[in-house]
This record gives structure tokens, sequence and C-alpha cells, in this order.
């Protein structure tokens, strides 16, 4: 059953490593930090566990077939596969969703996640979406 949902989604096993990497650095650091210490050492995190991303990367918009730079940034995008969106909120809003689905539309990525750190328990701030 493992085998079949990872040929049918390639992204659920990064999706479940980042996760794992997310729940260790919360373990760690707990909740109320800013989303910039998150990021530093989510990334730590993820290189320890040979991971690769990229950070705060570029996204365009494409409007009549031309790029346009309006400074839309991923906060990190993992084996160009899975675009991820930290968050040190109350809770995660349907705003956050809407633009995690706005990343992935405009980056053609299936799969992502918003990770929010301000929660007791990890798992309570995490919400995967797909496109």
């Amino acid at each position: 059953m493992e085998i079949d949902f990872l040929v049918k989604y390639p992204e659920a096993d990064i999706s479940n490593r980042v996760i794992l990497a997310a729940i260790e650095v919360h373990r760690h650091l707990g909740p109320g930090l800013l989303e910039s210490a998150y990021s530093a050492c989510l990334c730590r995190e993820m290189e320890s566990l040979e991971i690769n991303f990229d950070r705060e990367k570029a996204l365009p918009v494409v409007y009549k077939g031309l790029d346009l730079n309006c400074g839309y940034r991923m906060d990190l995008v993992v084996e160009d596969r899975l675009v991820l969106e930290l968050k040190c909120v109350d809770r995660i809003l349907p705003i956050h969703e809407a633009q995690l689905l706005t990343y992935l539309k405009l980056s053609g990525l299936k799969a992502g996640l918003i990770l929010n750190f301000n929660c007791k328990l990890m798992k309570e701030g995490i919400k995967r979406m797909v496109a």
C-alpha cells in the first residue's frame, strides 16, 4: 500500500521527511520565536538530513507571456517538488491557505506544506495542500 501511495504522490515521502525535521526544530525551540529563527533552524536541520532546498525562491508572475518580478518569494522549495510556507501565527487562516495555493499555481508545483511553529505541538501546525 505504501509503495502505491508513493508512486501516486511522490511528494509524500519528501513532505514526511520535512515534517520530521520541523518537529525536531519545534521540539528544541518551542513556540514564540520569529519566523526567521525557525526558517534558519529548519534549513540547518534539512541540510543535516541531506534534503535539498532553495530558500526565498523568487516567483515571477507570468502575464501575457512576460515574466514580471512582483516581489513574490516562496519561503522554501524542497527538492524542486514541495513548497513550504512558514508561519508563526495563532492559527492557520484561509488567507494562508490561499497564499500557498497561489504559490503552487504560479510555480507549477503540485504539493505544499504550511508549517505554523506558533503552536503547543507541531502536529497542530501542519497543513498539507495539493494543487
